[in-house]
């Protein structure tokens, strides 16, 4: 049986460049497709912040954001161990809660608009209740 390999993450130099022109945006009224997804480390406890993306979706009820480098992510692991997180979008905070990841096929059947092609190409994405 053969192993599918696990992205290992985001390229720590793009992270880097990127992030405070993603801090500076995100989660603001006018900047729809980014956000600031609130949580906890699920051993330390520590409250981070981080930039996302938030992709269209054809049911109001959910968020979705896409995991470009798989299941893996901190963040993501971290909101799933706690059931749930607190999203900074739009100029307001969301309570989210059951997270699932899904795969790439159900992300394409959910995403609304032009991202559908992009999202289908992720390896998962996270779908959390609003």
């Amino acid at each position: 049986m053969t192993q599918t390999k696990q992205p290992s993450g985001p390229p720590r130099g793009l992270v880097n460049a990127t992030a405070p022109v993603a801090r500076a945006l995100a989660g603001r009224r006018w900047m729809p497709l980014w956000a600031v997804i609130r949580h906890h480390g699920r051993k330390s406890g520590t409250a981070y912040e981080t930039p996302i993306a938030v992709v269209p979706t054809t049911d109001r009820s959910i968020v979705m954001i896409g995991l470009p480098w798989g299941t893996g992510t901190n963040w993501a692991r971290n909101v799933l161990a706690a059931d749930g997180a607190t999203l900074h979008w739009k100029g307001r905070d969301v309570a989210l809660t059951h997270p699932r990841v899904i795969d790439a096929a159900e992300a394409k059947r959910l995403a609304r608009g032009p991202v559908r092609a992009l999202i289908g190409r992720f390896p998962a994405a996270l779908v959390l209740e609003r």
